[in-house]
């Protein structure tokens, strides 16, 4: 299986490079000038490190191994502020490169670190979950989180090259792999709906893993953020729908992770948070029922969550007044009109809120 490339258009045009067996690919990405490396990676990922650790140690590259702690964990000031320790301790000039390897957190908090050291340096992720590699590792959103929420402190900042090697989902837990691919079905209900007919008739999710048909899905998921993206890098458009729309179900989403202490799988709470946010759309009159019934059917078949009980919609709410798309005390969400016609609904109701939650919560 050969690599298959997908260009980003942001603050600098940079590849996504998608295929199997490709890690070796990185060192041609490196550019002639870099001495010093610095490599951010998990603590459960170790082992899984030493490869990457022997591919660059063959070019003679300095190799400083930053450890940081699993998932979510990881993204907090302290963690932060113990990588620049680090990279000051062995005097890292805008000359050297970090390199994030790991999942959707790891590659998020690598960004976020080679953005802010010595106000930005170069940076290649490799991601090593479907999730990060369809998600976190692309688009230049890089961030820690506080106690006040998920990602409220990050910057917009794009990687040199992003090397999406398939072979480290051979061993990935089958739960992980169905989380990667809600964002995966998220980019078909807000824009390819050709995503939405291959999980309908192709792929089983209970079945051994067809790797050309999930090269093919990743593809095309890169491709739609790829697009967004590039209209809008910053998410700075407010009177029109740009890169907002790769939000859609993450307001619930993100209240989700909050409120479980980031316990939850951050596919699985999208999957709830898609299927809210579609029930949303229903009862603001916008989306037609078969495109909600679409919703639980697909979602449902790749045995993620629908569901999200325990708390009230009073608590979900409050956490929701600091998401990202709330301006003053305005909620906003993104809806649908249609499969792949994403709109926003600024200020629903409570009774539309309400009718959504309870399809959901019950």
């Amino acid at each position: 299986m050969s690599s298959v490339s997908v260009k980003v258009k942001a603050d600098r045009d940079y590849e996504v490079l998608i295929g199997k067996s490709n890690l070796s690919e990185l060192v041609s990405h490196i550019d002639k000038s870099v001495q010093r490396i610095a490599v951010i990676y998990p603590k459960d990922l170790s082992g899984l490190a030493i490869g990457l650790f022997k591919i660059l140690d063959d070019c003679d590259y300095e190799i400083l191994k930053i450890e940081v702690p699993n998932a979510e964990s990881s993204k907090t000031y302290q963690t932060a502020i113990a990588c620049w320790d680090q990279l000051g301790q062995n005097n890292f000039t805008r000359s050297d490169l970090i390199i994030g390897f790991g999942g959707g957190a790891t590659t998020d908090l690598a960004g976020f670190i080679a953005a802010t050291w010595l106000r930005g340096i170069d940076s290649i992720l490799v991601p090593t979950s479907l999730l990060a590699m369809v998600d976190a590792a692309v688009g230049g959103k890089t961030g820690i989180n506080t106690l006040a929420g998920k990602n409220l402190v990050g910057v917009f900042s794009s990687p040199k090259t992003v090397i999406c090697d398939l072979d480290f989902l051979h061993s990935l837990p089958r739960p992980d792999l169905a989380a990667g691919l809600a964002e995966v079905i998220k980019c078909g209900f807000i824009w390819d709906t050709s995503i939405l007919e291959i999980f309908e008739n192709e792929f089983d999710i209970n079945n051994e893993i067809d790797f050309t048909l999930l090269q093919n899905l990743i593809v095309k998921a890169v491709k739609t953020k790829a697009h967004v993206v590039g209209e809008d890098f910053k998410e700075s458009s407010d009177s029109k729908l740009g890169r907002e729309i790769l939000n859609y179900g993450h307001t619930l989403a993100h209240a989700i992770e909050k409120l479980e202490n980031f316990t939850w799988r951050h596919g699985d709470a999208v999957a709830v948070g898609m299927i809210f946010a579609a029930e949303l759309s229903q009862a603001a009159g916008l989306l037609p029922a078969p495109g909600v019934a679409k919703h639980h059917e697909l979602i449902a078949k790749l045995n993620l969550p629908t569901k999200y009980e325990g708390r009230t919609l009073e608590d979900v709410l409050s956490v929701m007044a600091i998401d990202k798309k709330t301006r003053g005390t305005t909620l906003r969400f993104v809806v649908l009109d249609d499969l792949a016609s994403p709109t926003r609904l600024e200020a629903p109701s409570k009774e539309v809120l309400q009718q959504a939650w309870q399809k959901v919560s019950n």
